[in-house]
């Protein structure tokens, strides 16, 4: 499993590291040390925590969130796999994004809860790269 720095999981959230810090300090999302002893977040748990925060569960004003090019960096929060369809949901900071793909190609991307993507958004398509 995937797991992320206090600033990885900051920009994933749209907030600045100092958030994070106090977020994860309050016990609000589980952090463990890593082989180096920097302090990491399970992506499994950022990405139920990242749910709380984009549905303003962040106990702050929510930040602006802006991107380039209509591209949202964010985590993978769910992936429901159908016999041919699949729909995954990305949180970017407060956005949610929804893309419905084939199965083939989330298989492909190997897409799972916790990864990180990005969502790139042209009309009402909703397209994932894998980070």
């Amino acid at each position: 499993m995937q797991s992320y720095t206090i600033g990885q999981a900051a920009r994933l959230l749209g907030v600045s590291p100092d958030t994070a810090r106090r977020w994860a300090d309050a016990g609000r999302v589980a952090t463990h040390r890593d082989e180096s002893g920097r302090r990491v977040i399970d992506g499994r748990d950022l990405a139920a925590f990242s749910i709380e925060v984009g549905q303003g569960g962040g106990g702050e004003d929510e930040p602006s969130y802006t991107s380039a090019r209509n591209a949202f960096p964010g985590i993978v929060t769910a992936v429901k796999l159908g016999d041919v369809a699949a729909q995954v949901e990305i949180q970017a900071g407060p956005h949610r994004l929804v893309s419905l793909l084939t199965r083939e190609a989330v298989e492909e991307l190997g897409l799972e809860v916790g990864m990180r993507a990005t969502a790139r958004v042209k009309s009402t398509n909703v397209h994932i790269d894998r980070v």
